[in-house]
């Protein structure tokens, strides 16, 4: 093999030395999360004296930013790998060498990337949960439950429809600026009945890249290295506050998503915000029916004959503009891979745990079955 060979010039092994350690030491950290993450105790402990402080620290510094700090990482980590690629390829057909060197330490990155994912977010899969906090029941719900948790929030919905602004076409009338705006203050209704969701305030962020999450079917997301929320704004307003909701209670420590669902909903119905009260009873009863539908279309039927004109249009209109992303190939693969993601934390309902707060609402609102 030539001196031009991946492996040949200067001696891999004596130019890797330091990328290998880099990468042994991220490899062993997320050894050590595998073996440990089923002792409560310890990802109790983690959580509370390493991940949540870093955390509260890091968004502290990232708050008074007008834009996403977590989009300007992301680029900036990107664009600094591609550059450090293309000058290992450069180099390489150059003739001095070093690409094998520049894969390594890519790898080691990636790997310390997924183990900081895990040190700051998995761990809170594996720690006590909203539920049991709460001191709510794991257990399923009767149908009849189900239908009246469904109609209690039909009628909620009715009540506020007609509070919110609205535009001239009849359609929910909040800009995503006014929403996001609006924000500080929102868990504290909740917090009487749920003092453990207390946290620092913080400002959600609109994402510049707003419609490739469109594309890749997410509506917000939680940043783990710097506790931040970013939040889709092209997407239909209506349920921006309820999303903005949902990132939060991420940001309180609530890492399942069926259960954030649940709590983005408490959140906003306690509140004092129109817009985001109405929002909360909306995502809630959208919920609640779309369980109702699969178990019983006929009792969905007569609820959902019930609902109010400016409802069905609220949601027509977020359905119309999320029907134009689902057969795309973007959002058909970020959504697998987001279910590998959860099923790899013992998620096991996958995607479909998103569903799960049902159980948590008809329990709450449906009465006694």
């Amino acid at each position: 093999m030539s001196g031009k060979g991946l492996f040949r010039q200067g001696g891999f092994l004596a130019g890797c030395g330091g990328p290998l350690a880099f990468l042994a030491a991220g490899c062993l950290l997320v050894g050590a999360f595998r073996l440990a993450r089923k002792n409560r105790p310890a990802m109790e402990w983690v959580a509370a004296h390493i991940s949540v402080p870093f955390k509260r620290a890091a968004s502290a510094l990232v708050n008074p930013l007008p834009f996403s700090g977590a989009e300007a990482v992301c680029l900036l980590v990107g664009c600094g790998a591609l550059a450090f690629l293309i000058r290992g390829i450069w180099r390489q057909i150059h003739g001095q060498g070093g690409l094998g060197s520049c894969l390594l330490v890519l790898a080691a990155l990636a790997v310390w990337i997924y183990a900081g994912v895990c040190l700051f977010w998995g761990i809170h899969y594996y720690t006590e949960s909203f539920e049991k906090k709460a001191g709510m029941s794991d257990e399923g719900v009767s149908l009849d439950q189900l239908e009246q948790a469904a109609l209690w929030f039909r009628e909620k919905v009715n009540e506020t429809a007609p509070l919110v602004k609205r535009d001239e076409n009849g359609d929910f009338g909040y800009t995503w600026k006014e929403i996001l705006a609006d924000s500080p203050g929102l868990y504290d209704g909740v917090l009487e009945e749920y003092p453990f969701l207390a946290g620092p305030e913080r400002s959600p962020k609109p994402a510049l890249f707003s419609k490739l999450m469109s594309a890749s079917n997410f509506t917000g997301y939680l940043f783990p290295f710097l506790g931040e929320s970013t939040l889709n704004v092209d997407c239909p307003a209506v349920f921006i506050p309820v999303t903005v909701a949902h990132e939060f209670s991420h940001q309180r420590g609530v890492a399942q998503e069926e259960q954030a669902n649940f709590v983005g909903i408490e959140a906003c119905i306690a509140c004092d915000k129109p817009s985001y009260v109405y929002s909360g009873y909306l995502f809630g009863y959208l919920h609640l029916t779309n369980a109702l539908w699969e178990a019983d279309p006929e009792r969905w039927a007569r609820v959902e004959e019930g609902l109010c004109a400016q409802a069905k249009q609220d949601m027509a209109l977020n359905n119309a503009y999320w029907a134009q992303y689902q057969e795309k190939v973007v959002a058909n693969t970020m959504q697998s891979v987001y279910e590998n993601f959860l099923y790899s934390y013992d998620q096991s309902m996958g995607i479909r745990s998103y569903g799960a707060c049902v159980d948590l609402l008809a329990q709450k609102y449906g009465g006694e079955g």
